[in-house]
């Protein structure tokens, strides 16, 4: 599925686009007992249940494609057998007027879903009448295919917290009645699949809340998939791979780890720029992964290590470059790379003055150098237009030049003493 799978999917949970035939519901307390079973005709709800439950609906498909949606599939061998894509597919089949197929349905969730709380299973049955598109998105009148499918919220049902209120009855201040109240979904899933605007029965899209823990005991046991890793799971795995293949040096592992981030986001903008946003991500197997480290200037020595570990970790499914990118990393380094790119610009300008000595340094807008050699003691200047900035300083105050960021832009500040003057452009100044 990709993100437009998912919002075509999404735009429908509201009032005047659903079209959910039926919501069944179960109650399971701590102990995994069933203390309530319930079916509705979902468009007969009264509309302030209506509108909750379909935000719940509407939460399932929510967050980021490989972080809290993930795309499982059914090995061969689970859909040749007896197992869970089988009573999914009857299920779904059944509209969810089956009470033994309901049942069944339920144990398995609380056979499988870990989680020490009170929590509310939630599954709705839907058929998507697909409207054929044409090249340019214009819908046309004539139906593709009907999209049957289930949607499934795991929510946790947590008691408010114990507080005071306004008791109407007895007009006064007492102890607030503590309720069972229904949050949004920890876990759910879509089946079948609706990729590429059709319907995948190999694959299930799975949500998570919580991409740190996506309960994988729920779609290897549940669902009967291979797990999957999360984006941020991912990325805590690949920083430990640079950490542990640097060492403890913070400075050196954190310049290692933002230089292969920065290779990793060019190579994506890149192919953005190239094909578009909807273009396959860019599989980090072996090849790739190696010529972004190269890229990135890692030594060889350290690169063997990062290679190996990556290998061992990520071998049975290699990760996205997409994945992987830190973009609040990149983000909070920016100003950082900027400065350091400053001092070394004005690093290399104060050497550039002490080898010329007499000579002038020309500096433009970008930050380009050009020495003037002297003729008879005064440098030929260039044009200003030309270079934008041109300085030209006593040797013995190089070294007193220093460069700052004030409000986000570069500057090159020179100290004056009280008896010195300074001629911009002609005009001179003083202090």
């Amino acid at each position: 599925m990709t993100k437009k799978d998912v919002l075509e999917l999404r735009k429908r949970l509201k009032k005047s686009e659903c079209t959910f035939t039926r919501m069944c519901g179960c109650y399971v307390d701590v102990d995994k007992n069933q203390i309530l079973n319930f079916t509705e005709t979902f468009l007969n709800l009264e509309e302030d249940e209506f509108f909750k439950y379909l935000d719940i609906a509407k939460k399932t498909l929510s967050g980021t494609l490989g972080n809290n949606l993930l795309e499982l599939e059914f090995p061969l061998d689970e859909e040749m057998g007896e197992g869970r894509q089988k009573s999914l597919m009857a299920l779904k089949a059944s509209k969810l007027k089956d009470e033994n197929l309901l049942n069944s349905f339920y144990q398995m969730i609380i056979d499988t879903y870990s989680y020490s709380g009170n929590y509310l299973i939630l599954v709705f049955h839907d058929a998507y009448d697909v409207i054929t598109k044409t090249s340019d998105n214009a819908k046309l009148d004539e139906s593709e295919e009907v999209y049957e499918y289930l949607l499934c919220a795991i929510c946790p049902v947590s008691l408010t917290k114990p507080g005071l209120s306004y008791l109407e009855g007895e007009h006064r201040i007492g102890p607030r009645m503590r309720d069972w109240v229904v949050d949004v979904p920890e876990a759910g899933f879509i089946f079948p699949a609706f990729t590429d605007r059709s319907t995948d029965i190999h694959s299930v899209m799975y949500y998570t809340k919580n991409p740190k823990n996506p309960h994988p005991e729920f779609m290897e046991e549940g669902l009967g998939c291979p797990s999957k890793q999360t984006a941020t799971e991912q990325k805590e795995i690949f920083q430990n791979i640079i950490k542990k293949a640097v060492g403890e040096d913070d400075d050196t592992n954190h310049q290692i780890f933002m230089e292969i981030q920065e290779t990793m986001n060019n190579m994506i903008e890149e192919q953005d720029a190239i094909y578009d946003k909807d273009r396959d991500p860019i599989v980090l197997n072996a090849d790739t992964f190696q010529d972004i480290l190269e890229s990135s200037g890692v030594s060889e020595e350290i690169t063997a290590k990062i290679e190996k570990s990556f290998t061992e970790r990520f071998a049975d499914a290699p990760p996205t470059a997409e994945n992987l990118v830190d973009s609040k990393a990149i983000a909070a380094n920016a100003p950082i790379k900027r400065e350091q790119e400053l001092t070394r610009q004005v690093l290399h300008l104060q050497q550039m003055l002490e080898e010329t000595k007499g000579s002038a340094q020309i500096i433009n807008e970008n930050g380009d150098e050009m020495v003037q050699p002297v003729v008879n003691d005064m440098p030929e200047m260039p044009s200003v237009d030309e270079y934008g900035v041109i300085l030209q300083v006593k040797p013995e105050k190089v070294e007193q030049i220093r460069s700052e960021i004030i409000d986000g832009k570069k500057y090159l500040l020179v100290p004056m003493e009280e008896d010195e003057q300074a001629n911009v452009n002609g005009v001179e100044t003083t202090l």
